[in-house]
């Protein structure tokens, strides 16, 4: 086994960029996504990984994580258009997928036939095109005609082709649009309303879309009107068509940044009523009716209303002047909405109390709304709801739920019109040996005193010295929950090992005061909560600090390059993958612009004074005892920009630690594009982790040196 080591450096050199020069960047030139210089370092990096991390055990566990993903029994997700359910399958004969289609009554079968609308493998080989599909829409009314979103390699920018699924053939004549950031909503069967940044001055400085355009059948792109449009600074516009009225409404929205919007109301020559409604709120309307959550306290009639809290008001009375709402949910100190959506005239609230998922259907009768709650669904592990009706206007009232926990497999079940009693659909394989184990939740007490929920999966006995893989996220009001993982499960696990969830302030789970309690300045806090799990673990018994190794990706780069140069003596090995790092530069770099209101604006010298501090970039200095980290990034990730793990990795070295980077050549802001390069660098990764805090089986002690 290879020991972390330091050794004795210039900070003059490898001390660079500092906080007090942020931009004196000796690695610059690693922002250089198909540079040469920048491709050979990580060529040469990628070797070195492979070298040390790879071998016949890791393509062993390789193939054996792929072989799950490719289960011919795994859930086959689907949502409803009309008469079918449409599927994205992948498997071990189709790593891009098959896009394809069947009824209700087959799909209920235990190998249902499928109808194949599109070979993504045949079309990526006559097209020369490293394709993948991200997404897909049809015409309200119509279901034979499709907008197919198709990536290159999963990044996020995208082709839009229209598709005949009768024909199973693209329209050569019909709506296409080269690569770019956005997406097109269909208006009608001859009218694409068009977000995207394709065009000369369509795009934000964020590279999303800035205008809305009205696209025609058999006219050109460049003459498409635009019918809304903002600044190009703020984030981006959204646009979506509402078809359960008629005519149809279509709602604006100017992005201003991550968490705040200004909402019109208009048709298909543009935006007529801006909503009076605060910025940062959430929206949905359905028929005549608006639900509201609003992100803070709303002063509003003489009444004020609790960030948090749903509103619901009959939308023509909204209009008119009315803000009698009615409220269908108060939030609770832990008690907090995860989201809402309407189907069928019913408003579903998706809530977590405690961290258990409680859910409730609102109905409008004549003078009151009736209330009811879901049940036959377990009250621990997770809980997903949503409609199987792609588009609202068609759905009857069916909901689809899943249900696992981390040693409970998924279960897909159908809730006929949402209330009905809940048949399993689908049931996913069970793939790795949970009967060792059991499932516990725990709190730590962070910095500030608050209580930090985390759960941890593992063997009913403790020895005191468990290989502990610890995950959290903490950003962006995105709420962690514990599902069954297939690789944690065959490959830690299965081998003796525990797993470790935590909840972190920056994350949904309490609502918006957890979300806030943890961005901007407050990110540090989000931090310093995931260093005080991984010293409740070892202050229970658990096990002891170098045996811990964490894990997290994109906001959580942040959190793992901080526990390298915030809490290095609370861990073994660190795993970092799509990271965010470079805190001054993050804004110049991709999407980063977008992320102003999660982190702040290190242009602004008052929010760069609380960036600095978790800019691990900045902080990173020579002579510290830092656990060993591996960094992993994808070239074609459009998000993220590969630059911050590459200039990481560099000065790491730099400093003589022990620093590991790998790099996908495609993919976008993920593990892979398909299933084998999702396990394979799942199995870098892991292995990674359990050389590095002592914990590899005999075996495999000959491949890690």
């Amino acid at each position: 086994m290879t020991h972390r080591h330091t050794r004795s450096v210039d900070d003059s050199r490898t001390g660079r960029p500092t906080p007090s020069a942020p931009d004196d960047d000796p690695y610059l030139w690693l922002e250089q996504i198909e540079g040469a210089r920048a491709l050979n370092f990580v060529e040469r990096q990628n070797s070195r990984t492979l070298e040390v991390f790879g071998g016949p055990a890791a393509e062993r566990d390789r193939d054996a994580l792929t072989a799950i993903y490719d289960r011919p029994d795994n859930i086959p997700y689907v949502s409803r258009r009309g008469e079918y359910l449409y599927n994205l399958w992948r498997d071990a004969n189709n790593p891009r997928g098959l896009w394809r289609r069947t009824t209700l009554e087959e799909y209920r079968r235990l190998k249902p036939s499928w109808d194949i609308l599109l070979d993504l493998d045949q079309l990526a080989v006559s097209e020369g095109k490293d394709w993948l599909l991200n997404a897909t829409a049809a015409p309200p009314g119509d279901h034979s005609r499709w907008i197919l979103s198709l990536s290159r390699g999963g990044s996020d920018a995208v082709t839009l082709r229209e598709f005949d699924s009768d024909t199973k053939l693209f329209i050569h004549d019909g709506f296409v649009l080269p690569e770019a950031k956005g997406s097109g909503v269909w208006l009608d069967f001859d009218t694409l309303v068009l977000l995207s940044s394709h065009g000369d001055g369509m795009a934000a400085t964020t590279g999303y879309a800035r205008t809305v355009r009205l696209w025609r059948r058999g006219t050109h792109v460049d003459n498409a009107a635009v019918i809304f449009e903002t600044k190009a600074a703020h984030v981006s516009v959204g646009c979506s068509v509402d078809d359960t009225v008629v005519p149809p409404r279509i709602w604006f929205l100017d992005a201003t940044d991550v968490s705040n919007c200004v909402v019109w109301l208009g048709d298909e020559t543009g935006a007529k009523t801006r909503l009076d409604v605060p910025s940062n709120i959430w929206m949905r309307s359905h028929r005549n009716w608006l639900a509201l959550k609003p992100r803070e306290s709303w002063s509003v009639a003489g009444h004020t209303y609790a960030a948090d809290t749903v509103l619901v008001i009959a939308l023509p009375a909204f209009l008119a002047g009315s803000r009698q709402f009615e409220i269908l949910f108060e939030p609770g100190p832990r008690r907090a909405l995860q989201s809402f959506f309407w189907s069928a005239g019913k408003l579903a609230l998706c809530i977590l109390d405690e961290l258990r998922p409680v859910f409730e259907i609102c109905t409008p009768s004549d003078h009151r709304w009736n209330r009811e709650q879901l049940g036959g669904l377990p009250d621990l592990g997770v809980v997903d709801i949503w409609s199987l009706d792609r588009n609202p206007s068609e759905s009857n009232g069916d909901l689809l739920a899943h249900v696992e926990d981390p040693l409970t497999p998924p279960s897909l079940i159908l809730l006929e019109r949402g209330v009905g009693s809940p048949g399993v659909l689908k049931q996913a394989p069970k793939t790795f040996a949970a009967e060792h184990c059991v499932v516990t939740r725990h709190e730590a007490v962070s910095i500030d005193g608050e209580r930090i929920p985390y759960l941890q999966t593992g063997p009913v006995r403790q020895t005191g010295n468990a290989p502990v893989h610890l995950s959290g996220y903490g950003g962006f009001g995105i709420s962690v929950k514990p599902y069954y993982n297939s690789a944690l499960g065959k490959l830690w696990l299965d081998c003796g090992g525990t797993t470790v969830q935590a909840n972190l302030r920056g994350g949904g789970e309490f609502g918006t005061r957890w979300h806030d309690a943890g961005r901007l300045a407050g990110k540090r806090l989000s931090h310093d909560d995931f260093a005080a799990v991984a010293a409740d673990l070892v202050k229970r018994g658990v096990t002891q600090a170098k045996r811990i190794g964490a894990e997290s990706g994109s906001n959580g780069g942040i959190l793992i390059t901080n526990m390298l140069t915030r809490y290095p003596g609370l861990f073994g090995a660190l795993f970092c993958t799509v990271p965010l790092i470079d805190m001054r530069r993050y804004t110049k770099l991709l999407a980063g612009a977008n992320w102003l209101a999660e982190y702040g604006d290190p242009d602004n010298a008052e929010e760069w004074e609380w960036l600095k501090t978790y800019s691990a970039y900045h902080a990173a200095r020579p002579g510290q005892s830092y656990p060993p980290i591996l960094m992993a990034t994808r070239r074609r990730d459009d998000r993220v920009h590969p630059g911050h793990a590459r200039k990481m990795a560099a000065k790491l070295q730099a400093m003589g630690y022990e620093a590991y980077f790998y790099e996908h050549a495609a993919g976008g802001h993920g593990y892979g594009k398909d299933n084998r390069e999702h396990a394979g660098l799942l199995v870098l990764g892991l292995r990674f982790l359990k050389s590095r805090i002592g914990w590899l089986d005999t075996e495999d002690v000959s491949d890690v040196v």
